[in-house]
């Protein structure tokens, strides 16, 4: 299976679990992508002791994953991409929705 995410907030539990799901499906053998929008353009910022946010963005890239962060949103944050979570566009979210099997928003 394809399973795309598309995550959208800040609160770190849900980003946690978000990318706590992704690393399960690609350990599954399905392959899955993040992209993040909005707000969750700002979710490597997002660890705490309890919800270890960028560390698991690590690992579910480690494992397979892909994250891509939209641009205009970065922008607007006045912010860039990083080698985590490289700058994308809405066609890659056209793309990253078309080409999947599921779609879940976080």
């Amino acid at each position: 299976m394809k399973l795309g995410l598309v995550i959208y907030s800040t609160d770190a539990e849900t980003v946690w679990n978000a990318f706590r799901l992704g690393v399960f499906a690609l350990k599954q053998g399905d392959t899955t992508k993040a992209f993040l929008l909005a707000r969750g353009v700002e979710c490597e910022a997002l660890s705490s002791e309890n919800f270890p946010v960028k560390d698991q963005m690590q690992a579910f890239v480690d494992a397979g994953g892909q994250i891509l962060a939209c641009g205009t949103c970065l922008k607007l944050r006045h912010s860039e991409g990083t080698e985590l979570c490289p700058l994308s566009t809405m066609k890659d979210l056209y793309e990253h929705v078309r080409d999947s099997d599921r779609v879940v928003s976080f």
